[in-house]
């Protein structure tokens, strides 16, 4: 019993000592886990910004109503006639009575979204798609204010606005900022009307620059976790200095709603578009004529470039101006007027905001060597998109006839010339040139995503329109250390470089 009674005593001495051990460490961990003074001060600096930006802006956001006429065709019968029971298909009430079940010949729709007021006149910015085809649109001002607003002008191209509201008293533009000085990690604002829900101010960072999310053809969009849904289509994206720096204009989203991920038209690219709707009712972009492409790093070392920018032009369209210039498929654009040019989407960039009709100097590697070039621009037609581009105008007439298959085994693919027959197959304008007709699953051409029905225009900065052409350009060049070949189908014309 003693023994025990010892062991028993150890044993509540243990456990306690074991208490006060864990409470210690509990008041020790609960002093650590209390947040500096320093942290709690910047934690409500931030939170103060936030405030104080939200109640500067709020005044400047809309949120946007819109009705629309849709018009519907009229009802038919729900089912085929050999499906009526044979003895409904020749009574005239029958048919009479699914005659007279008609839909409306129209329907009204509404629509909403969110805008900023830029001006004392009333302009509101928004996306053209929330304003697309409305009969009727109303601003919603955070004062309760109900006001009519009417379309000056949109550009579809990017997606941009313009509103002119009825009433201007009191109305309270926002700031805008500089969309080129924002990087990524920068806090972000997002204000708008989500799901109706009027006047909704989200908070994240810029998470990443120059997105294109394929929504339409010229795209360098901001990338925000701001939470962003439906309903702030054309509401502002601001800094932390309450500026407008960008337009909230699309998420991506597998369930519809927030997912992480929104995509914000920059305000200075979206100015160029405002600038001209509000002067002259509508955009006007000029236009060079060019399908353009990255260079990866094999294509860089197939064409001796060392440098890290450039873009490889892959079409040039008949009658453009880059034609009447002297471009050719094959050169790398370095620079446009004065500015280095690294990437496709920058090309476009600056081309874009340039004035039509007139001329502009451009710098291009062509066969290893600089040539400066002068191309005078010409306005953009209203149907030109990327899928619309061709660059092969020219149609050319000539006979289909018999052409024997012959094998590249340096390259691992069959060819045979193109000819009309085959053209109007693979729903060509081109008529000349080398068609692949089968590739070797393990040859270099399949490594580069070579596949039969492609036709192989040019070897480097030669024209091939026969075997026997495509044969000797291969001759001169080195499989070794790389082949430059352009490539071209309906969809449009890329260069690969080809190796052993």
């Amino acid at each position: 019993m003693k023994r025990y009674s010892t062991i028993k005593k150890f044993s509540v001495a243990l456990a306690l000592g074991t208490s006060l051990l864990v409470g210690g460490a509990y008041v020790m961990a609960q002093r650590e886990a209390e947040p500096k003074p320093a942290a709690i001060a910047t934690v409500k600096e931030l939170s103060s910004v936030f405030r104080d930006v939200s109640q500067n802006v709020i005044p400047s956001i809309v949120s946007i109503r819109t009705e629309s006429t849709r018009q519907l065709t009229q009802q038919k019968m729900p089912f085929n006639q050999d499906d009526v029971p044979f003895f409904f298909r020749n009574n005239p009430e029958f048919k009479k009575f699914f005659e007279n079940q008609k839909s409306p010949r129209e329907q009204r729709q509404r629509g909403q979204g969110s805008g900023f007021i830029i001006s004392d006149s009333g302009l509101v910015i928004t996306n053209s798609h929330v304003v697309k085809d409305a009969d009727e649109i109303v601003a919603y001002l955070n004062d309760g204010r109900e006001i009519e607003a009417t379309v000056v002008g949109m550009d579809p191209r990017s997606d941009v606005a313009v509103l002119q509201l009825a009433e201007t008293d009191s109305l309270i533009p926002a700031k805008l900022g500089n969309s080129d000085e924002v990087q990524v990690g920068d806090w972000v604002l997002a204000m708008g009307s989500p799901f109706g829900l009027e006047m909704t101010v989200t908070a994240g960072i810029i998470s990443a620059k120059g997105r294109g999310p394929g929504i339409n053809d010229r795209e360098d969009y901001l990338q925000t976790d701001a939470a962003i849904n439906p309903g702030n289509s054309g509401g502002p994206l601001l800094n932390i200095n309450g500026e407008v720096i960008g337009i909230n204009t699309a998420i991506s989203s597998r369930s519809g709603g927030y997912d992480g991920i929104g995509f914000t038209i920059p305000i200075n690219m979206a100015n160029f578009s405002i600038d001209q709707i509000v002067e002259n009712g509508s955009v006007k972009r000029a236009f060079l004529g060019v399908g353009i492409q990255e260079m990866d790093r094999n294509i860089r070392n197939s064409l001796g470039i060392d440098a890290n920018y450039g873009v490889l032009i892959s079409n040039v369209q008949a009658k453009s101006p880059a034609e009447e210039s002297g471009i050719v498929a094959g050169d790398v654009i370095l620079e446009f007027n004065g500015q280095k040019v690294d990437t496709p989407r920058k090309l476009q960039g600056i081309v874009e905001v340039l004035r039509p009709e007139k001329a502009y100097s451009m710098v291009v590697l062509r066969d290893g060597e600089q040539k400066s070039l002068e191309v005078t621009l010409s306005e953009m037609p209203d149907s030109f998109t990327k899928a619309s581009f061709d660059p092969d105008e020219e149609e050319q007439e000539e006979a289909a006839e018999e052409v024997e298959q012959e094998e590249l085994a340096g390259l691992g693919v069959e060819v045979q010339e193109l000819n009309a027959e085959i053209a109007n197959q693979l729903g060509l304008k081109m008529t000349s040139g080398v068609v692949i007709t089968s590739v070797d699953d393990e040859g270099p051409a399949a490594e580069v995503g070579l596949t039969p029905g492609l036709v192989i225009a040019q070897v480097g900065s030669t024209k091939v329109n026969s075997v026997d052409e495509l044969k000797a350009a291969l001759e001169e060049a080195s499989l070794e250390k790389g082949v430059l070949l352009l490539v071209k189908s309906r969809n449009g014309a890329r260069f690969v470089a080809i190796k052993k």
